[in-house]
């Protein structure tokens, strides 16, 4: 639940939101509302291309309105969560999505709370 709580620290202080409520979230899949400004598919390819970073799109309903990230495996550890944000921000940021500044110290402090 570590990374999954880092995740969403970051993601909110970005002002961005998670889809599924807080009791039905699962840690390994977070599910992350597309802001506006934000296009799915340039987004996603942008992270794969620049950061070698691959998550999902939404699916059925969610298909254009949702991201689906992973944290399993290797994949679920601090250095990973950390480089998704900065990632993720760099990208919403030159799409020019209205996203706030903060999300790695949003996730660093859940860490250090942790340590």
């Amino acid at each position: 639940w570590l990374n999954h709580r880092a995740l969403v620290a970051g993601i909110e202080a970005m002002g961005l939101s998670m889809v599924v409520a807080l009791e039905d979230r699962l840690p390994t899949l977070n599910t992350v509302s597309i802001p506006d400004g934000a296009d799915d598919r340039k987004v996603r390819g942008a992270l794969l291309e620049q950061f070698g970073i691959e998550i999902g799109g939404g699916l059925g309903a969610f298909a254009g309105k949702a991201w689906r990230v992973g944290l399993m495996g290797h994949a679920a550890c601090r250095r990973n969560v950390i480089l998704f944000l900065a990632a993720l921000e760099t990208i919403l940021k030159a799409e020019g999505a209205a996203v706030h500044p903060g999300a790695l110290a949003a996730a660093t402090a859940v860490y250090d709370e942790a340590a």
